[in-house]
């Protein structure tokens, strides 16, 4: 169990991300503006954290931790501004695959960028992870338009941010990198903010609730779990185990919302889970085992 304990604190990720439209959608019924509810779950995030680990960080910063930490913060900005303001000009579908298009992008970065080889079960399993979570969202219309093109943008930015955290996180201390880059994603989401006029925070109770739960639990919780557990666990891997969020997310629309539960979800969550064993497994249990396994088997079998 302990060997699997990077994977399984990502899951846990993938089920508080998954959770968080739940957040997301209290925070704008309640009047909060997409750029305003991105600017308080960040701030909310680096405030709590900044307390909590203010000893800690304190201990542990650095001038590489800070540079790391700013690199991140900048990915998630970029991040989510473009997949939320995408948002206002595609469907919610389109949005949610085209962001995990993310999956199939992180084993290209290192290849580019380090030239570092391409692990092909690994790509096999990212391809079959984008497959899964297209038949599992998206609808027959496949147009594409502006809304589109930001959200691409937005895939691109969080592979970037997955596949430098796992860089980042072996190098240096996880509570430095975690509030850093919130509050460099903070600092820039409250420039955009001021900067297109949104300066008044006009919401009811339930979009501050909804904003404090974005805060806590998937920004917070999710992301220092997710910096944490990728020291452990490679970019590929990660990126795959996490695109579940979508598979999560759909559970959760079923139980809370009472969405009718679909053949066609079914099938997408199904080729999801295949394409996390596969890339879990590498498909060892194909291989034939050499006569010397089969025999230690034999004998441990009957010492059973």
């Amino acid at each position: 169990m302990k060997k699997y304990i990077g994977e399984i604190g990502l899951f846990v990720i993938a089920i508080i991300w998954g959770s968080g439209f739940i957040g997301t959608k209290l925070a704008l019924d309640g009047g909060l503006t997409p750029i305003q509810t991105l600017t308080l779950r960040f701030f909310i995030a680096s405030i709590i954290l900044g307390i909590v680990f203010y000893k800690k960080i304190k201990e542990n910063i650095t001038k590489e931790s800070l540079i790391a930490g700013a690199w991140l913060g900048l990915f998630s900005f970029i991040g989510f501004s473009a997949q939320t303001i995408g948002l206002v000009y595609t469907t919610v579908s389109k949005n949610a695959f085209i962001t995990a298009a993310n999956v199939v992008i992180v084993p290209f970065i290192g290849f580019i960028l380090y030239r570092r080889k391409l692990d092909k079960i690994g790509v096999i399993g990212s391809f079959m992870a984008l497959l899964g979570i297209g038949v599992l969202s998206l609808e027959p219309d496949l147009s594409v338009n502006f809304g589109d093109f930001l959200t691409f943008l937005c895939a691109i930015a969080f592979a970037f941010h997955i596949f430098f955290t796992g860089e980042f996180s072996s190098k240096c201390n996880s509570y430095v990198l975690t509030v850093t880059q919130f509050a460099v994603a903070f600092i820039l989401s409250f420039a955009l903010q001021m900067i297109i006029g949104q300066t008044q925070l006009q919401s009811s109770p339930v979009g501050f609730i909804g904003a404090l739960y974005l805060g806590v639990f998937s920004t917070a919780i999710g992301f220092l779990l997710q910096t944490i557990c990728q020291s452990r666990v490679d970019q590929t891997k990660s990126a795959i185990i996490l695109s579940t969020e979508s598979v999560f997310g759909t559970i959760m629309s079923v139980i809370i919302f009472h969405e009718i539960l679909t053949l066609r979800m079914i099938i997408g969550c199904i080729i999801i889970f295949a394409s996390i064993i596969i890339s879990e497994t590498k498909l060892s249990f194909l291989k034939k085992k050499p006569l010397e396994e089969l025999s230690k088997d034999l004998v441990e079998s009957q010492m059973e």
